[in-house]
């Protein structure tokens, strides 16, 4: 099984975006689409398919802000619901753009209940988190965890070492499923990340895997697994 470092998983993304061509945007639509399609299949059972995706200022908020809008062509009703303080930027400012043209509903946590929901999509944070979750945005983990509703974790579950599957601190969103990028994460290799990763599914996001493999042989030095 193949698995990536935050640092390695960074040069994937920087080598399929520079040295193949691939836009940024279109790797995000890739991620929020297979993140979609795994949220669908979740709410088979739902009577009343309602998503609350909790949406951060980085590119996985930006996946998240994807996810909405294909939920919602799907006919799956959808609340946004943004931590950030700044406004994002990049390929995340673009979907954040379209999801204001289509009018999406956007609220932010305290002013509604998670728990009305059927399931929750954490797009808070990704693989670039190094500290504990503090502050307002650790209000929004607990009111996840407390929700006692189906959790779909974009990536990784916010609050969860890439590296070590440790979280980084107090609070983490413990996910039912988690839909990770390219490859599983080498913190997933710690029996302890399952707690909170629930079941791992691996979802390809259009980057060749010539350059996965060419990351770790550059990285490693030893042959691939």
């Amino acid at each position: 099984m193949i698995r990536l470092t935050r640092a390695q998983i960074r040069e994937v993304d920087r080598r399929a975006i520079n040295d193949y061509g691939i836009p940024g945007i279109v790797l995000m639509e890739n991620a929020a689409r297979s993140c979609s399609e795994l949220a669908i299949r979740m709410l088979a059972d739902a009577p009343k398919p309602e998503v609350a995706i909790i949406c951060g200022g980085g590119n996985n908020g930006g996946d998240g802000l994807a996810i909405a809008r294909q939920l919602h062509i799907a006919g799956i009703a959808v609340t946004i619901i943004p931590t950030w303080t700044a406004e994002p930027t990049g390929d995340a400012a673009i979907n954040l753009d379209i999801v204001q043209a289509m009018k999406l509903p956007m609220v932010h946590a305290h002013d509604t209940r998670l728990d009305r929901f059927a399931l929750i999509i954490d797009c808070l944070f990704g693989t670039g988190l190094k500290r504990p979750i503090g502050g307002d945005e650790a209000l929004v983990v607990q009111m996840i965890n407390a929700a006692a509703v189906p959790v779909l974790a974009c990536d990784l579950p916010s609050g969860l070492d890439c590296d070590t599957g440790e979280p980084l601190g107090q609070w983490c969103v413990r996910a039912t499923q988690t839909v990770t990028f390219v490859a599983e994460k080498t913190g997933f290799a710690n029996p302890r990340s399952r707690a909170f990763t629930g079941p791992v599914v691996v979802a390809g996001i259009g980057a060749p895997m010539e350059i996965v493999h060419a990351v770790l042989s550059d990285s490693a030095g030893e042959p691939l697994s």
